[in-house]
């Protein structure tokens, strides 16, 4: 299935996350809106509890009425968003397109700031560790140009994620950084160079080297469905290094706001090592990470 569910802050509305980006925009609809752009659309709110349909990145958000229980029609839901997907019908008008806005996001890395846009930003996940790796990027490069105090750039699907240096306050330079990225958006340059490669670091090398067992399919399976989700909302990302079935010990690597993230260590032992032991009882008991 080419569709996952992912819960939301307010429990009225679920997100049905794609494996694909959907729009580069975002598109919001209600019982009087014009339907005409969205077989997907049509199609749920032939459902009576069905009271928003939010579509924007890789997801289609669906907002319900309180007489109906997530657990009697997500499945159902689920399903009509995979069918759609697989029809190319969850989108019929796709080059709609919206001024950007931006928002500042704190991330459990005091050091991180997200910058979080309306439409997408970039299909792939981009790196940039120094400014000697930003020659393809040109948004991280201007970042780097004119502030000195940029450390790292990330960034993935409609976010930016940066890392200040030791020394700097985000409650100084929060809004001018967003104003900087809300400017730099707006003027349509490029964000990142079509020919752009990945900088891969030893870690990255061998996860892509590497030819992984079936524990370490499922484990990986488990992180992509219901842990990156969480991770990338706080401007991150993790994959999975190696398992070692001795120790039943997962090696994780961290990339991101969660690299070197004082909290990262709390929220892989409460967190990602308690949804693995109780997902793969007797199979994961530990979990350690790798700053990628």
């Amino acid at each position: 299935m080419r569709v996952y569910i992912e819960q939301t802050e307010q429990k009225s509305i679920l997100k049905f996350v794609c494996d694909e980006i959907l729009t580069p925009g975002s598109f919001e609809y209600d019982v009087d809106s014009d339907l005409s752009s969205s077989k997907l659309v049509q199609h749920l709110f032939q459902f009576p509890f069905v009271r928003k349909v939010f579509i924007t990145a890789n997801f289609v958000a669906v907002q319900k009425s309180e007489d109906v229980e997530w657990e009697d029609v997500a499945q159902s839901i689920k399903e009509i968003v995979h069918e759609h997907l697989e029809n190319k019908t969850i989108l019929l008008k796709k080059d709609t397109k919206e001024p950007y806005t931006l928002y500042a996001e704190m991330t459990p890395n005091p050091r991180v700031m997200k910058f979080v846009a309306n439409q997408l930003i970039t299909g792939i996940m981009v790196e940039v560790k120094s400014r000697g790796e930003a020659d393809k990027v040109p948004l991280a490069k201007a970042l780097f140009n004119h502030f000195g105090f940029v450390d790292e750039v990330f960034l993935s699907e409609n976010y930016i994620s940066v890392t200040r240096d030791q020394d700097s306050d985000w409650q100084f330079l929060a809004l001018e950084v967003r104003q900087f990225l809300l400017d730099y958006l707006q003027s349509g340059e490029t964000i990142v160079e079509d020919d752009y490669t990945p900088i891969k670091s030893n870690l990255e090398e061998q996860l892509e080297a590497r030819t992984y067992t079936s524990t370490e399919q499922e484990i990986q399976r488990i992180l992509d469905e219901y842990i990156k989700p969480a991770v990338a909302r706080d401007g991150g990302n993790i994959a999975l290094l190696e398992f070692n079935e001795a120790s039943k010990t997962a090696v994780m690597v961290l990339q991101g706001a969660c690299s070197g993230c004082p909290s990262s260590t709390m929220t892989l032992k409460n967190g990602i090592e308690t949804i693995l032991k109780d997902m793969l009882p007797g199979v994961v008991e530990n979990v350690e990470a790798m700053n990628g």
